[in-house]
């Protein structure tokens, strides 16, 4: 079984209709498919009536469960979200599952992350404006969309403008990095407090990416603290993890007793559509939905 538990659509920053990341996810031969764009579930309802229409739900908790099934190959979707935090200072995100997306205090902590998005952004849009970089909200805006706002809507907003050659060329400490010229922080749950919501709302969280930066690094000490308040896993298998730190991720996980999970962190052309380069091992998906299923339970 091949499943990849973290990818995104342009309901967030990503590229692509959710609709289209699932045919993507398809032609990978995907078994299963995790849909996890930024603090915002808009893109499940596109991607459950892409997979044929063909939705099967479960009951979890006594709720409605979210986990959209059968369709297009067989693929699974699981329905995810990447929750913005900040742990000790410094940026981290969790990878939310199989949680209930109706939850209204879940619901009202994500819906404020999105509207500082908003602030943060112009914000940042007049930063650049200031520092010489001719572009404007509408140009930002209108690239987003309807999509929860974020750097690489910026990015692609500079791009645009001929400032910078690629996206990615945006995301300097001249320009919208961790603590560049124009970098402005924003509103972000505590890690603790969303494991938290998280769990309350019948999901599992999981750590995503934590040795992706080396700045951003959360050290095995963090780890094992968000393990004793009701972390369900980290994600060891990503590509911009070097194999060395995959590794001793790994043997961490075995020690606290956490799910290894894998992902693309695919985001369309912007990522160079990786779908499914990136897994996550069966026995390990298995963990994750026995974790969700039991969460709340005597």
């Amino acid at each position: 079984m091949r499943a990849d538990l973290h990818v995104h659509s342009n309901a967030s920053d990503g590229t692509d209709p959710p609709a289209e990341v699932m045919r993507r996810a398809a032609r990978a031969g995907l078994d299963v498919v995790a849909l996890t764009d930024h603090d915002t579930v808009a893109g499940h309802a596109p991607a459950r009536r892409a997979l044929d229409r063909q939705v099967v739900y479960r009951q979890m908790l006594d709720r409605q469960a979210l986990d959209g099934q059968v369709s297009v190959g067989g693929l699974i979707l699981v329905p995810g979200m990447e929750l913005s935090c900040l742990l000790d200072g410094r940026s981290v995100h969790l990878l939310a599952y199989l949680f209930d997306a109706d939850d209204p205090e879940l619901a009202a902590e994500t819906r404020r992350v999105r509207d500082d998005r908003v602030l943060r952004a112009r914000a940042m849009v007049d930063r650049l404006a200031d520092l010489g970089v001719p572009i404007a909200w509408d140009d930002v805006a209108a690239i987003a969309g309807d999509a929860a706002v974020g750097r690489p809507h910026i990015a692609r907003a500079m791009a645009a403008s001929g400032v910078i050659a690629s996206p990615a060329q945006a995301f300097t400490p001249e320009w919208i990095a961790d603590g560049g010229r124009a970098y402005i922080g924003r509103y972000a749950l505590d890690p603790i407090r969303a494991i938290g919501l998280v769990r309350a709302a019948g999901g599992v969280a999981v750590l995503a990416h934590p040795r992706a930066d080396r700045q951003l690094r959360v050290s095995d000490e963090q780890i094992a603290r968000l393990a004793a308040t009701g972390l369900a896993g980290v994600e060891v298998f990503h590509p911009d993890q070097p194999e060395a730190e995959q590794a001793g991720l790994l043997g961490l996980t075995r020690d606290l007793g956490l799910v290894a999970t894998g992902g693309s962190d695919d985001h369309g052309s912007l990522t160079g559509h990786r779908i499914g380069s990136y897994t996550t091992p069966a026995p390990a998906y298995e963990s994750l939905l026995a974790e969700a299923g039991g969460i709340g339970r005597s």
